[in-house]
């Protein structure tokens, strides 16, 4: 997909918490509940807001007019015997990154990169050799989780970050994140 600047100056749903789509609905005039309906439809996969049919017409298209959804493109998906996935997403801005479903007896697990490469300089690690692009946003680490789940069919009930670039070098959008992906309007995943 070609870069398009103007693109990222348009408002990130995802990556605000429900309090913050409430907040911002009211600010448009609508009413606050519209933001839980707007939150619920985004931790679903949705990739344009025309799926978003419980919202007016008018609403959907001022989104579309203000708003962005990120919607990464798997370029690449890699499965082995065992049933693992591992998936190369292009991000909006066209840099790639990495996560890998896993099953188990206990549930399915993915691990989820925070960053487009890696500043931390570690010598087993591939990540870092190109050096840090830049960090994730919260819905692009929740996008991870969401396209995973909605390209393998497999529920996650787990999540690690241990994918490309290091968490805690992004830890305000990895918080952020968190409690996006915990919330019980959300993926409720705990």
């Amino acid at each position: 997909r070609p870069h398009d600047a103007a693109r990222f100056r348009l408002i990130d749903l995802k990556s605000m918490t429900l309090p913050e789509l409430q907040a911002r609905m009211k600010e448009m005039g609508e009413p606050a509940f519209r933001g839980k309906q707007i939150f619920t439809w985004l931790s679903r996969g949705v990739t344009s807001f025309d799926e978003m049919s419980n919202l007016p017409l008018a609403l959907r298209e001022r989104l579309k007019a203000e708003c962005r959804l990120t919607v990464p493109n798997a370029v690449r998906k890699q499965q082995a015997k065992d049933g693992t996935i591992k998936y190369l997403w292009q991000l909006e801005d066209g840099n790639c990154i990495e996560s890998v479903l896993m099953r188990y007896h206990h549930g399915n697990t993915v691990c989820i990169s925070s960053q487009v490469g890696c500043r931390m300089g570690c010598a087993f690690c591939a990540s870092t050799i190109a050096g840090k692009v830049r960090d994730l946003t919260p819905g692009e680490l929740l996008d991870q989780v969401i396209f995973t789940q909605k390209d393998s069919g497999a529920p996650v009930s787990n999540i690690v970050l241990m994918g490309i670039g290091e968490p805690m070098d992004n830890l305000e959008a990895v918080l952020k994140f968190l409690e996006l992906v915990n919330h019980p309007d959300g993926m409720n995943i705990g």
